[in-house]
């Protein structure tokens, strides 16, 4: 449904403005106002007031302000102020005296150029206001990140502090340990000089004296060095402030390519963007993902980053979310690519998986809403695990997205049981194996949340995930996977009135990057 009021927060329905009621875009799309988003986030979650996805947020200037809402704003403003200004025009009473036709036809004209510019100077007032906008965002940016080094800084400082006390107390213990040897040095040569009895016991008095003094110096450089505090701060301090500068290294000399101020196609806004995108190539890198520097953060949360597959079939490309700090790779699909895209080749992607730590989601849903994800950790090296990859991923054409559940054994007993992942036909005939041969070295298991092969003897692609516990001593057979977190999902699912009306949303494998 279309909202017929663009210029107010959906929420309080106050109108947006350029203090508590700035406009900012969540991760799904919508758009609130600032304090309305500061009043919804609850422990460190906020629950979207229209589509109700959740996101981890814990004050609402994290989420970037909507310029484009704010500059309509604006713009819904300025008509109104100059509906408000038109005067009516009195009517054409003949021709004035004293000017002729042509004369008024030339007053006509310049009116109509003057008009033109008003019009002119406020688009551009509009695209200058949003444009001070980003500019104070960006000073911003610069403040927090400026705090931030100077927190480095001070850690560096308390570092080279420690450091300092170290190295002083380590001169001190040397200089006793120089002075205890010299001791040590002199008493043989007294030994060897000894003459008498009462020199000898003189001497050897004295040499014990000295030796205690020794051995006490060795047992407090056992005891006092090195300083495990002193070390570790100094080795992790050197790490951080290093990835950071690593993180923050530019190209010197760098310039940037000359942007035409003067094309009127296009607006202030669309050159900054220009610029800012000339940082960040189009076809990104699997180092980049890893690295995650803003620029490329704030694309994968603005859903313009993809992977992307080419084959007889055509393109398809696959979305790239980031949620909880996590990246997660959705399935291939035949989809338009948004506009400003930035694309990655699918197997690069994929080629980072580790087989001994894939996970897998799915996310379930039923009566219109997505009601939770369900997260499995694979069994490495396994065919049926690779096969849940291929069909979390779409990599082979085949997915298990918008597949329903299809069945629920021993409903409220021990043993409980779902079983899904019919890709073919949706009602339990189909779901062929993608994999020539599925036999393998397989786990048996009796426990709640294992994942496993559903029909043992045929191998199919159909899956079932267990939600109890058995009570006998039979296990299951084929087990690839076990749930890691979400099984209240699929415990919920089970309970749903009708287990055919719960369907798997989405699905994908987490990122390990």
């Amino acid at each position: 449904m279309m909202d017929n009021k663009p210029e107010e927060c959906s929420v309080c329905f106050n109108d947006y403005d350029d203090n508590q009621l700035r406009p900012r875009t969540l991760p799904c799309g919508h758009t609130f106002c600032s304090q309305c988003i500061d009043n919804a986030i609850k422990n460190g979650q906020l629950s979207c007031s229209t589509c109700r996805a959740q996101h981890a947020a814990t004050a609402a200037t994290q989420f970037p302000i909507s310029y484009a809402v704010e500059a309509l704003v604006r713009k819904l403003k300025n008509i109104q102020l100059t509906t408000e200004e038109v005067v009516p025009a009195k009517p054409y009473e003949g021709p004035a005296r004293g000017i002729s036709k042509k004369l008024r036809s030339l007053v006509q004209e310049q009116k109509s150029i003057i008009s033109s510019l008003i019009t002119s100077c406020k688009e551009v007032l509009s695209q200058l206001g949003e444009y001070r906008g980003q500019l104070g965002d960006w000073k911003t940016h610069h403040l927090q990140l400026q705090d931030r080094l100077y927190a480095l800084v001070e850690q560096n400082e308390s570092a080279m502090k420690l450091l300092e006390l170290e190295d002083t107390s380590v001169v001190d213990m040397t200089t006793q340990g120089e002075e205890g040897k010299t001791q040590l040095q002199a008493m043989l040569g007294s030994l060897d000089t000894v003459n008498t009895p009462q020199e000898v016991d003189t001497t050897i008095d004295t040499a014990d004296g000295c030796s205690m003094k020794v051995e006490d110096w060795l047992q407090k450089c056992q005891e006092l060095f090195p300083n495990v505090k002193t070390v570790h701060t100094s080795v992790k301090v050197q790490e951080t402030i290093r990835e950071a500068l690593e993180m923050t290294t530019t190209e010197t000399g760098a310039t940037a390519n000359p942007i035409h101020l003067g094309d009127s196609a296009s607006s202030i806004m669309n050159k900054v963007q220009e610029i800012t995108e000339e940082i960040i190539q189009k076809q990104l890198t699997v180092e980049d993902l890893r690295r995650m520097r803003e620029p490329v953060k704030r694309l994968v949360e603005a859903g313009r980053v993809l992977a992307v597959q080419e084959d007889q079939d055509g393109r398809r490309s696959a979305r790239i979310t980031l949620q909880d700090g996590q990246l997660y790779l959705h399935p291939l699909l035949h989809q338009p690519t948004p506009a400003h895209a930035h694309t990655l080749q699918e197997s690069e992607v994929v080629g980072v998986l580790d087989p001994s730590c894939t996970l897998a989601f799915l996310d379930l849903g039923w009566a219109g809403s997505t009601r939770g994800r369900v997260t499995i950790r694979l069994t490495p090296d396994t065919p049926l695990a690779r096969q849940f990859v291929l069909l979390c991923t779409g990599q082979r054409g085949h997915t298990y997205r918008n597949t329903k559940l299809l069945r629920v054994w021993d409903k409220g007993q021990p043993g409980e049981r779902v079983v899904g992942g019919d890709y073919e036909s949706n009602d339990g005939h189909g779901g062929a194996p993608l994999l020539s041969d599925l036999q393998g070295q397989y786990r048996e298991s009796g426990r709640a949340g294992v994942v496993r092969s559903w029909r043992e003897a045929t191998m199919t692609a159909q899956f079932g995930i267990t939600t109890r516990d058995r009570q006998d001593s039979c296990q299951w057979l084929y087990v690839f996977g076990d749930v890691v977190s979400g099984l209240d999902v699929v415990r919920a699912a089970v309970n749903h009135s009708d287990i055919t009306e719960v369907t798997v949303v989405d699905c994908g494998v987490v990122l390990p990057l």
